[in-house]
């Protein structure tokens, strides 16, 4: 089969490999369709590392992705050849103490796809995964598919800030994660959502999704001109940028006893704020990990019309032109929001 593998800093390349087969009688084998390009895609890509998470090159990354099945193990009970599917990427090991809890997305024993010493990534023409790890697609395009995980990350992100039936929230980033924060923000009823990002045509997208206000944090005072309008502050703020001027902004911009939800993934190694303005303000800090158990309700709202996620691809290639989508991604150009690769 083909696979697009990491061969260095910024060197892809498109190879022969060995087709997958199922290992075990819960295995589903797929034929991907669809691979969105993650920021985290990105950061192996242009520094090999997110963290102590280093690529070991050759490595095939990827893991937003959608797929038809080929074949199923024989104990795989709802799904079968030609079903359309959406892959969660974390592979759980069910029985550690995080497993035991619900807590899936910390499992001790985690297996994520496209992840350094763990799994493979999709940007291949073959996966196999475990059957509980496939949602049935129906009713959604392969794109929409391959967008749910994103978007479960921003929904993760919301169900974890509590509730914002009236609330008013700002999102620091408006990148695809940010603009998954702010669509499943609209489902839960915040009143007024503030979104900021350094492109203005990311902003453009924001608002034409109905954010309330836009602001560039490289034109404009972010934290003075959103007190303007909202002088008692506002109830959570959404980090989606992984920067620490957004991460600065965002203590400025909570009100006592707000929330700070850490969605984004920093280029650094560690990240600082202003402790006595946090202490005196009483803030809830809240790391995103990924997401926990939202994938069927994502799946369910796209179904019901009441997210409509095609917005977000604005730029398409083919599986041997995934180099082309690092660079374009790599460098904003194009007013790229979304690359989606076609490999169906």
């Amino acid at each position: 089969m083909k696979a697009m593998v990491l061969k260095g800093i910024r060197q892809i390349e498109n190879l022969d490999r060995p087709a997958p087969t199922l290992q075990h009688p819960t295995d589903v084998l797929l034929k991907i369709i669809r691979v969105g390009i993650c920021g985290s895609d990105l950061h192996y890509y242009t520094q090999g590392r997110i963290g102590d998470q280093i690529v070991p090159f050759p490595f095939c990354i990827g893991h937003e992705c959608s797929g038809v099945v080929k074949d199923t193990g024989k104990q795989v009970t709802r799904f079968k050849p030609g079903d359309l599917v959406v892959v969660n990427p974390s592979v759980s090991c069910g029985t550690c103490d995080q497993c035991q809890l619900g807590h899936f997305h910390t499992c001790r024993e985690v297996r994520f796809l496209g992840c350094p010493d763990q799994l493979e990534g999709c940007l291949c023409d073959l996966i196999v995964m475990p059957e509980n790890c496939c949602h049935s697609a129906r009713g959604l395009t392969a794109d929409q598919a391959a967008l749910v995980e994103p978007l479960s990350i921003g929904y993760y992100a919301v169900q974890l800030s509590g509730d914002l039936k009236g609330r008013k929230i700002g999102i620091l980033g408006s990148g695809p994660i940010g603009l998954s924060v702010l669509l499943a923000a609209q489902v839960a009823g915040a009143s007024a959502i503030y979104v900021t990002d350094r492109l203005d045509y990311r902003l453009e997208a924001a608002r034409k999704q109905g954010a309330t206000w836009t602001g560039n944090p490289d034109h404009t005072d972010i934290v003075s001109n959103i007190i303007q309008r909202e002088p008692q502050e506002l109830d959570a703020v959404f980090e989606c940028c992984g920067q620490q001027t957004a991460f600065d902004q965002a203590v400025g911009l909570c009100k006592p006893m707000g929330r700070l939800v850490i969605v984004g993934i920093p280029e650094t190694d560690q990240s600082s704020f202003s402790a006595h303005d946090a202490r005196r303000k009483g803030l809830t800090f809240i790391n995103v990990r990924r997401q926990n158990e939202c994938v069927d309700s994502v799946i369910g709202l796209i179904n019901e019309g009441r997210i409509k996620p095609d917005f977000m691809i604005t730029h398409r290639f083919r599986l041997g032109q995934v180099d082309q989508a690092f660079e374009l991604l790599a460098d904003y150009r194009d007013r790229i929001i979304k690359a989606m690769v076609d490999i169906g």
